[in-house]
């Protein structure tokens, strides 16, 4: 029986009634209907209202937030009342803390956009500077070749490469110290133009950082003196297993002890309309920096203080001694975060670890590896003459042929050998490790434990076989528990990582969208601590999930993007999850069941093995694009060596810069074809359906790997361009991705800065959508945001770090929005300029 209507009784309740009526398409709205089930809507929808809501200046702002809490005009207006027409307050009072920005520059300001001129001027210069790095490199790899070469007999050939090797690896650390010192001095907080003469220096030294051979010792205490001889300010037991590795490192403090964990941005500096801002990342001792978490500039920690994960400081927030935040920005909590100790990490342990790990580096791996290609070369006869100038000709059969063998020997060997070694060797170091037991750091079975984190977390393999039902079979070959499989194929998506597969559960019924990290592993300054981590049945996981073990969802619940998974309270069944920290939202909403009638009987099975039919051609294609791309870099290579008297470093220039051309292109046309050469379409449609395949083909087909390394330049812009995205003039990209290329816009003259997402699709269980969404001109994306389908960003708006804009938002022009998920703030006041207190 129907609900009798319930009459608005105040103003506000009227109006809200009024606009959310157009907005659902109904005559009337009851003051007690519930927005998502006596109404049908869902956050789409309600963002729509939202947006109704935001321009008429006599109402309060309405969050999305605010309609998940308040699901009835009654009780939102009822919430909201005497809210209007004021801003929504920070959550927390505000401190001041002392800016060290130069004066005569307002923070936060843009920047006056860059000229043309300026843009090119800038672009070329760092090709220029590519070129002769690259020069240089492949001079002192030619000569210590010919070196290693002329060794007489293996042993002098294995200590020749041990000497080449550590001059190669002393060299390429030392040469960012070198420019950090000459081109920039002591980094001090300041405001960089982009793309001026100031902002190539410190493109730079960014770049020598950041492909320094020190990353390979993330964790180690190697890694903690490399930061230090950068001018970092480290203290002692400090931990750091985060890959981002910091670029203005004097404006970075870490205390004794303090750990910071995988996957976070503490990069001292960020990007903001048009400039690079520096400041200061300051953090106390026995600190604790949890999972995927951003730390925005002029932001700091006492001693003893806390940060959950998928948690965010943003600039000017600082967290007391001993006190504990999670969410984004960060507000208090009782949760302890932090994992136990051990008294047998010494000083002295950490000092062997660290020399024993890079002497295996110099004289194991890299020896082996380069000497035994400059001996397998020689010995082998038919090698040498491949590279012999004037025995073949490059343009004869037999090149072609014997280079075609080579590399396609290679990359099939490679395939084999890798997938055979990943669902092995691993299982043999996990015999040395147990769950619940604690560990020392740098020690036997922290090496084992670091041994099968890096061998079972392969991209290349999760992208073979994710987004399809073969990934069901790949994971639980790693040691993924997966009970009895309900198989979808979608169960995964294509990007999922673990610390241990043997110790990570999915529940029956449970699909994953892309970017799931589960965290099985717990690590302080002296321990590490195994546990298992089980995610339950019928759940559904969006994307950018880090899933800790100490989780406390149970079943049937949904898991937005983005969002927070909860370690205390009570255990989450039949509810979603959203934000951070996380609340809760309907599990499901009447629109997204709409395909349920093809997950299940006789029309399941059908579309199923139609679905594994396609999904079975594009492994194939996607196979065999890399293969063509590793057959033509070898023959290019191949080329250069025999074209020239000896394999001189223009020839290795040369060859390089024409294999990445060539990579560019070769993958521009790979993923164009995967789109039939057409732009995306809209999409709300049943994975199910051909439409929802052919996406996932596209996905699988594109490579965006070899972008990362034009971050920063403006040669980004144009390989988006040619991938088919609508982007503006001057754009500075410091590390976007656009998962949708053809269905996102940005305008001229915006900055996005590292770690940032444009997403234009969305999956909920069987229901797929998409849409378009466009970024205005001068928008600032902060670090790590997240903008979903559907989303129009207004002229010069700014997104706070690490926030998550919504499908459906509106953000109007200049607007400042901030939080997980996003809502308008204060001007000035995203955490993006004034300094609060967390």
């Amino acid at each position: 029986m129907a609900r009798p209507p319930s009459a608005p009784e105040s103003g506000a309740e009227r109006d809200f009634a009024e606009l959310l009526a157009g907005v659902v398409s109904v005559d009337q709205v009851s003051a007690e209907s519930h927005f998502f089930h006596d109404l049908g809507a869902d956050s789409l929808v309600m963002a729509r209202f939202c947006a109704r809501v935001r321009k008429r200046a006599d109402l309060p702002t309405v969050s999305m937030k605010d309609v998940y809490q308040y699901p009835t005009v009654r009780s939102l207006a009822k919430a909201l009342a005497g809210a209007a027409p004021t801003p929504p307050e920070p959550q927390s009072p505000a401190v001041r803390v002392p800016s060290d920005e130069p004066t005569g520059h307002a923070t936060g300001a843009p920047a006056t956009p860059a000229s043309t001129g300026q843009y090119l001027l800038c672009g070329t210069l760092q090709l220029l500077l590519f070129l002769g790095f690259s020069f240089l490199a492949a001079l002192a790899a030619v000569r210590g070749y010919g070196w290693i070469a002329s060794g007489a007999g293996v042993l002098d050939a294995y200590v020749r490469s041990v000497l080449v090797c550590s001059a190669a690896f002393v060299g390429l650390c030392a040469l960012p110290v070198l420019a950090k010192w000459v081109l920039i001095g002591r980094f001090t907080p300041r405001s960089i133009p982009v793309w001026s003469l100031g902002y190539l220096r410190f493109w730079t030294v960014k770049v020598l950082i950041r492909t320094s051979p020190a990353r390979l010792f993330t964790g180690s205490p190697v890694y903690v003196l490399y930061l230090r001889s950068l001018g970092a300010k480290v203290g002692r037991g400090a931990v750091v297993l985060s890959k981002h590795l910091p670029v203005c490192t004097d404006l970075l403090t870490i205390g004794d002890r303090t750990v910071i964990r995988k996957d976070s941005y503490f990069s001292c500096y960020r990007a903001h309309g048009g400039r690079i801002e520096t400041g200061r990342v300051s953090l106390g001792s026995d600190v604790l920096v949890s999972e995927q978490t951003v730390l925005d500039i002029d932001t700091s920690m006492g001693d003893r203080a806390q940060l959950g994960h998928a948690s965010s400081l943003h600039r000017g927030q600082a967290v007391p001694e001993g006190e504990h935040r999670h969410g984004s920005p960060a507000q208090h909590t009782d949760v302890d975060y932090g994992a136990p100790g051990h008294p047998g990490c010494t000083t002295i342990r950490r000092a062997v670890y660290g020399t024993l790990q890079v002497a295996v580096l110099l004289a194991v791996y890299l020896p082996l590896t380069i000497g035994g290609s400059t001996l397998l070369v020689t010995a082998v006869p038919r090698l040498n003459e491949l590279l012999n100038p004037g025995r073949w000709a490059v343009s004869g059969w037999s090149f072609l042929r014997d280079a075609l063998a080579g590399s396609s020997l290679l990359f099939f060997g490679a395939l084999l050998a890798g997938l055979l070694v990943v669902t092995t060797v691993p299982r043999l170091f996990n015999r040395f490790v147990e769950p619940g037991r604690v560990y020392p750091l740098y020690g036997f079975h922290h090496s084992a434990q670091r041994a099968i984190a890096l061998l079972t977390n392969r991209r290349f393999f999760t992208s073979l076989f994710g987004d399809s039902s073969a990934i069901v079979h790949y994971l639980r070959r790693l040691g993924y528990d997966l009970c009895r499989v309900e198989q979808t194929g979608s169960n995964f998506g294509t990007e999922v990582k673990h610390e241990n597969p043997y110790l990570s559960s999915v529940g029956t019924g449970t699909m994953v969208a892309d970017g799931l990290s589960i965290v099985n592993a717990d690590f302080s300054s002296t321990a590490f601590r195994l546990s298992r981590a089980a995610i339950g049945p019928r759940n559904f996981l969006g994307n950018r999930i880090v899933y800790p073990s100490r989780s406390r969802t149970g079943d049937n619940c949904l898991i937005a993007t983005k969002a927070m998974v909860p370690v205390e309270g009570p255990l989450r069944e039949n509810v979603g999850l959203l934000g951070s920290p996380s609340f809760e939202i309907p599990r499901t909403v009447e629109r997204d069941n709409r395909f349920n009638h093809l997950a299940s009987g006789e029309e399941l099975h059908r579309r199923l093995a139609a679905k594994n039919k396609h999904n079975a051609v594009t492994a194939v294609l996607y196979l065999l694009a890399r293969w063509i791309h590793v057959c033509v870099s070898t023959v290019v290579v191949m080329g250069a060596a025999a074209l020239h008297d000896s394999p001189g470093a223009l020839a290795i220039v040369a060859a390089s810069f024409l294999v990445l051309v060539f990579t560019v292109v070769f993958f521009v046309l790979v993923e164009r074809a995967g789109r039939a050469f057409r732009p995306l379409e809209r999409l709300y449609c049943s994975i199910y359906e051909p439409s929802f395949w052919r996406h996932e083909r596209y996905w699988k087909m594109s490579s965006v790997h070899y972008i990362q390394m034009l971050d920063g330049t403006p040669f980004k812009s144009v390989v988006w361009r040619l991938l088919g995205v609508r982007i503006g003039k001057r754009v500075f990209d410091d590390g976007c991705s656009f998962p949708d290329r053809t269905l996102v816009s940005i305008g001229d003259d915006c900055t996005l800065n590292a770690g940032t997402v444009v997403q234009c699709h969305s999956q909920e269980d069987g229901t797929f959508k998409s849409d378009y969404s466009t970024v205005g001109a001068g928008c600032t994306l902060g670090v790590g945001a997240f903008v979903h389908y559907g989303v129009t960003m207004g002229d010069g708006a700014v997104l706070a770090p690490d926030s998550f804009l919504m499908k459906g938002e509106e953000v109007p022009d200049h607007a400042w929005w901030g939080g997980n998920p996003a809502h308008p703030v204060p001007d000035r006041c995203a955490g993006l300029s004034d300094r609060q207190n967390a």
